[in-house]
């Protein structure tokens, strides 16, 4: 039970790890039109805090029981999945950042505590065996999140754009206002009658297609907020460990 547990949540970790790192620098570049070197840039500070929080838990892992460090680091990583769900069309660079520094602060209370809690109770001579386990289960967890992440992100905006689209009616005064104001804006730009009824077109069907992605990444975030959120029960499976329970030396 407790190596099957730091198994799964190991696996869990990987996902949300991996998942975040990349949908949330692809988010920023497609919709947010930050440049690749940006969209790095907002995921460095939460780089930095994550070194610094693996000194406090360094520090914490001899006086506090694995399973609560592990509860609490969850917690804290589902939390700032929740913050990003509230992402909008404004949304500044330091929101994403400070979305990532939370993420920083709770994912080495869980790194650090599960390489404590699952080699309690292996034998000496099988702690290579359940550390290439425990390795492969954050290398699978990652290639799962991703693959979720973009299955949802696929699906959801699907389904948003098929939703957006059912508003998008040619008779309602909204539509008719919105095409009017484009096009006008098309025809002060230059271009002819035609063809700025034909931009204005366009610039609707990428609006709706725009807030579609939007609002499929956000359903991605609520996916990945569950997936923390799984980890909890499954620390609470785990047993007290004697004496602070300091990792094999190995």
């Amino acid at each position: 039970r407790q190596f099957g547990a730091c198994f799964l949540v190991m696996l869990a970790t990987g996902a949300l790890l991996l998942a975040t790192t990349q949908y949330l620098p692809q988010l920023l570049q497609q919709e947010f039109g930050y440049t690749a070197t940006w969209a790095g840039l907002a995921l460095s500070p939460g780089g930095i805090v994550t070194m610094a929080m693996m000194f406090v838990v360094g520090q914490l892992s001899g006086k506090v029981q694995p399973k609560y460090l592990i509860m609490t680091g969850a917690a804290i990583v589902a939390a700032s999945m929740f913050v990003l769900t509230f992402v909008y069309a404004d949304t500044t660079f330091w929101f994403f950042a400070t979305a990532r520094m939370m993420f920083g602060v709770g994912l080495p209370l869980i790194f650090v505590s599960i390489t404590t809690a699952s080699f309690n109770g292996v034998p000496p001579g099988k702690t290579d065996q359940a550390s290439a386990l425990i390795n492969m289960a954050r290398n699978t967890g990652g290639s799962i999140g991703i693959s979720l992440a973009a299955n949802v992100l696929e699906r959801r905006e699907q389904f948003h754009q098929s939703r957006l689209a059912e508003h998008v009616i040619p008779s309602a005064s909204q539509y008719q206002d919105t095409l009017q104001h484009v096009t006008n804006y098309f025809l002060a730009q230059g271009s002819a009658l035609a063809q700025a009824q034909q931009q204005a077109f366009a610039w609707i069907g990428q609006t709706v297609q725009a807030q579609a992605a939007l609002l499929a990444y956000i359903d991605v975030f609520w996916v990945l907020m569950l997936i923390a959120l799984g980890a909890i029960p499954l620390a609470l499976a785990l047993r007290s460990i004697k004496g602070g329970g300091a990792p094999p030396v190995h």
